[in-house]
């Protein structure tokens, strides 16, 4: 399916039958802009629903939980809080950890990742830690964990500056399958040299569908394997 190819995806997801993605302005790119959007799957084109000053914040993950969306942003250690019909902002919100990148929920829970090898578990009413996961491939921490989603009980997690996305056990963080998806990269980076990194995964539940793509990339993907 097309996809717009000013987009800097941070985030990924389907909500209520729409696709929603959530982008950041890097300050080497000045025409980027940190925004939440509805995108169309048909035409390619975007409703933007959210901006964030981008002279103030680097926009990164976004899922919505008990009727909030919840976004959060690069370095600035702030998340913003918004009702989900109305996209007003209702509260923010801070975190320890340095850096924020991309968040899922498992229907309870916040899940965050920030870079690291580390996801951290929230409560959505106050924002305040449940619990921390150390994410281990062949027992050694896999770092860089990114855009997330919550799949039939399972983590997947793209890994910054590659082509992987990863299976992970909530229980041990232990990482059970791999999808490389190096053939995609090449195909968005042939259609668009500005095209970065593999950065996005979004799971329709009601269609059993999956959707990826990435940083400018020209396209988004429907995908199927066994979830």
């Amino acid at each position: 399916m097309p996809h717009d190819t000013s987009l800097y995806t941070e985030g990924l997801l389907i909500h209520d039958g729409k696709l929603y993605e959530s982008t950041g302005s890097p300050d080497d790119l000045p025409q980027q802009r940190s925004l939440v959007v509805i995108n169309d799957l048909t035409t390619g084109k975007f409703e933007n629903k959210i901006e964030l000053d981008k002279t103030k914040y680097f926009g990164e993950g976004i899922v919505f939980c008990k009727g909030k969306l919840f976004q959060l942003t690069y370095k600035t250690q702030v998340g913003f809080i918004y009702d989900e019909k109305s996209f007003k902002q209702t509260g923010k919100f801070s975190f320890r950890n340095i850096e924020g990148w991309s968040l899922t929920t498992n229907g309870t829970d916040l899940i965050m990742s920030d870079g690291t090898d580390t996801l951290t578990f929230l409560n959505p009413g106050d924002q305040t830690v449940i619990k921390i996961l150390k994410v281990t491939e062949n027992g050694s921490p896999l770092i860089h964990l990114n855009e997330l989603e919550y799949i039939r009980g399972f983590i997947y997690a793209n890994i910054w500056l590659t082509n992987y996305i990863v299976k992970i056990d909530p229980a041990s963080g232990k990482v059970i399958g791999k999808l490389d998806l190096s053939s995609l990269d090449y195909e968005a980076k042939n259609k668009n040299p500005k095209a970065e990194v593999l950065n996005g995964i979004a799971f329709d539940s009601t269609n059993d569908k999956i959707y990826v793509t990435g940083k400018l990339w020209p396209n988004i993907y429907q995908i199927q394997f066994t979830h």
